[in-house]
């Protein structure tokens, strides 16, 4: 019994039919936020959701029986749990908030899609080196806040009236959200040579710090892409060998048959 429901939820039928589910939920749960469709279909549309937690429910039922204590050491496996309970959680009262949560399991697609499995893969392997960006990005903006509070926080308060309200305004101009006919080219009509210092930092932070992101995320994708590639490769590999040794041992007995024939005075 458990291996059928084990060939069960790792069947490709089971997958596609779990996908289709995800999507038709994710179009339900959109349609619930348009009052036109709640008005003509809303018992329906509600009765649908109900319907698609409960195959849910079973399915991750079905995997915990399956594969036991396994499931449970798979994180793919335990976000797909996290989802399903999340919407199991009653949505009245203080936990109302819970009803939009909901949307969250359209995040599955992640863990039952391999393609977006590996992409996810590749940004959690870029996380550490992203980390050492966003520090030096820190470093670059706590250092230019300072000298924009000191500069121009006298005569432009609402923009660099106090580190906080620099650190945002320095944010809008790396974004380059209306930063030079907003913020820089007003500041260049008081302070001319107020570009000397603007110009740097967009230099550094908006095409250089920014664009680090993009190479770690990058060369993580493609160690990712490796890894998966190299453990291919050992796969076919270790299946070649296993042929290999069957073929050598298929021709040692076809070679000691022959020689068991060849033996002379042997009767037919």
């Amino acid at each position: 019994m458990r291996e059928r429901v084990t060939r069960l939820v790792q069947s490709k039928r089971w997958e596609a039919a779990i996908i289709a589910l995800i999507v038709i939920n994710a179009i339900t749960l959109g349609l619930e936020t348009s009052e036109t469709a709640m008005q003509a279909a809303g018992g329906f549309l509600y009765a649908l959701d109900r319907t698609v937690l409960a195959v849910f429910v079973v399915e991750i039922a079905l995997r915990i029986y399956a594969h036991r204590l396994r499931f449970f050491r798979d994180p793919w496996s335990l976000f797909d749990f996290s989802v399903v309970a999340i919407a199991l959680m009653p949505a009245t009262g203080a936990l109302s908030v819970l009803r939009a949560l909901r949307i969250l399991r359209v995040l599955r697609l992640i863990s039952v899609v391999p393609s977006l499995r590996r992409v996810v893969g590749g940004l959690v392997a870029a996380l550490p080196g992203m980390g050492s960006i966003v520090l030096l990005l820190s470093l670059v903006f706590y250092v230019f806040a300072v000298m924009t509070t000191k500069l121009y926080g006298a005569s432009f308060p609402e923009w660099f009236g106090t580190i906080s309200r620099s650190l945002y305004t320095l944010f809008q101009i790396m974004t380059l959200e209306s930063w030079s006919m907003g913020i820089v080219r007003p500041v260049m009509e008081v302070y001319p040579l107020s570009w000397l210092l603007f110009v740097p930092f967009i230099l550094c932070t908006a095409f250089t710090v920014l664009n680090l992101f993009i190479g770690v995320i990058v060369s993580a994708m493609q160690q990712e892409h490796d890894q998966l590639a190299e453990a291919d490769r050992q796969a076919i590999h270790d299946e070649t060998g296993v042929l290999l040794a069957e073929v050598k041992a298929l021709r040692t007995e076809v070679n000691a048959l022959r020689s068991e024939i060849a033996k002379p005075g042997r009767e037919d």
